[in-house]
């Protein structure tokens, strides 16, 4: 049994840190989808003129990968100190440097007033948006996960999850906003940094409730154990949790990375590269791919916690292995559902998509979480998580936008998201059932008292 100090805190406490979670996510989230978007729409002709309408896509969604490329060492440092210090000051400057650099890029001048300097300094402040979010999706579902119960973890993680479709939301919908009440050349020549300079104000609020919650009490129960071992030859190893991570839950690591790859790329081609792929080869405009993204990101929104309580029913594998099927299947159908050109079909289209996804994306937190040992969760799931969204989500609409310029059809794209379907599908289906540990019973590696035998933890439901 958990201990006094690892009780599940009161409902009102739990609800308090959930809230604190989802809306740090979304505003981080928020930050970096609007990169995305603005990418797609206005970043081409402003830090990339004078280049062919797709080569100038792709140069932009060039810089947009760069910043998947800063997010792994966002997860090593920030998993590091966050296994030695806490979850919450990481969790705090993690809001700190996305809202920055977000504001930052409100402010560049673009390639017309101080030629190529624009886009150099448009992919820096890239970079450390990559490096902010690289750190922020580990700590926030683990404050999350370590607060809660194993009965209900499954939904209450959920939460956080759902910080991703709420900035996907809010960046669209401003988008969609301005687009629709100003003119394409107000919209270019200035509208588009409102979105960006708007990020100033979500972090102080972000940073406002963030800072009123607690630590992690399974965190600090193992920190007062580690303590208490003082200077045994275990320490040494709890000083560099990636190498702790590395040797005990390699295994761990390798099918987080796999079980990233379909949710990963479908979310960005289904929701960046769509920008493109309608308004290029579709004949849709820029403010009805948008309002499809916008509202399908609504329905995302609602689903997610749904799928996470599905996964406290009946397993986190079962959820995830139907969430990647689904969107292996649905390709097809979705690029044809596009190409009508109909509003209906579009919303339909993306609909259907982002609630595939939501069966893959929702039980990930929990089960995540559920892999790694206290001392060392933080840096595990990070890095699961975050390394395969270098070759997953940085390259998706990179690889997408190249594909249709080279083959001028969907169907190359379709059979990119159908191979990474297979290969979470393979990931997911060699892994462990995990929706019965209890996290403060999943010892450190090195720890003289466990609450049950390893055995046990690691066994399925």
């Amino acid at each position: 049994m958990a201990s006094a100090a690892t009780a599940p805190p009161p409902p009102t406490n739990l609800k308090r840190i959930v809230a604190a979670s989802l809306i740090g996510t979304t505003i981080e989230w928020y930050d970096f989808f609007l990169y995305g978007s603005a990418a797609a729409l206005v970043f081409n002709k402003l830090f990339f003129p004078g280049s062919d309408p797709l080569v100038g896509t792709l140069l932009s969604f060039l810089t947009y990968a760069v910043g998947f490329a800063a997010r792994p060492l966002g997860a090593l440092v920030f998993g590091h100190y966050g296994d030695r210090l806490g979850r919450k000051k990481l969790l705090v400057l993690s809001l700190l440097l996305m809202g920055g650099a977000t504001f930052a890029i409100g402010l560049l001048p673009t390639h017309a007033t101080v030629g190529a300097a624009a886009p150099v300094l448009l992919t820096a402040l890239r970079l450390v948006q990559g490096f902010a979010l690289g750190g922020e999706w580990g700590g926030a579902v683990l404050l999350v996960s370590e607060h809660g119960d194993a009965k209900r973890r499954g939904f209450w993680a959920s939460w956080p999850q759902t910080g991703a479709p709420a900035g996907q939301l809010l960046a669209t919908g401003v988008l969609s906003l301005l687009t629709a009440t100003l003119s394409d050349g107000s919209f270019v020549a200035w509208g588009w940094r409102i979105p960006f300079l708007l990020s100033g104000v979500l972090v102080v609020v972000g940073l406002w409730i963030r800072l009123s919650v607690d630590e992690s009490p399974v965190f600090r129960e193992a920190l007062a154990r580690a303590e208490e071992r003082g200077r045994t030859p275990d320490s040494a190893a709890e000083k560099l949790p990636l190498v702790s991570v590395l040797r005990h839950h390699w295994r761990d690591v390798l099918v987080a990375m796999g079980a990233r790859m379909a949710e990963n790329i479908s979310y960005y081609v289904i929701t960046a590269f769509i920008l493109v792929y309608a308004t290029t080869s579709a004949g849709v405009s820029r403010q009805t791919a948008l309002n499809a993204v916008l509202i399908a990101s609504a329905v995302h929104f609602a689903v997610i916690p749904a799928w996470g309580a599905l996964s406290d029913r009946i397993g986190r594998r079962p959820v995830y292995l139907l969430g990647a099927a689904g969107v292996g299947l649905w390709m097809f159908p979705f690029f044809s559902l596009i190409d009508t050109g109909g509003f209906g079909n579009l919303v339909l289209a993306v609909t259907v998509g982002l609630v595939l996804h939501g069966a893959m994306y929702a039980p990930q937190a929990a089960f995540f979480s559920e892999m790694f040992a206290t001392r060392m969760r933080y840096s595990g799931a990070s890095i699961g998580a975050q390394f395969a969204s270098v070759a997953a989500g940085a390259p998706a609409p990179l690889i997408a936008t190249a594909l249709l310029s080279d083959y001028g059809s969907s169907t190359p794209i379709s059979l990119y998201v159908i191979a990474a379907a297979v290969l979470t599908l393979i990931s997911v289906g060699v892994a462990k059932e995990t929706r019965h540990r209890d996290l403060a019973d999943v010892a450190d590696h090195g720890e003289a008292e466990v609450s049950v035998p390893a055995a046990d933890a690691r066994s399925t439901a």
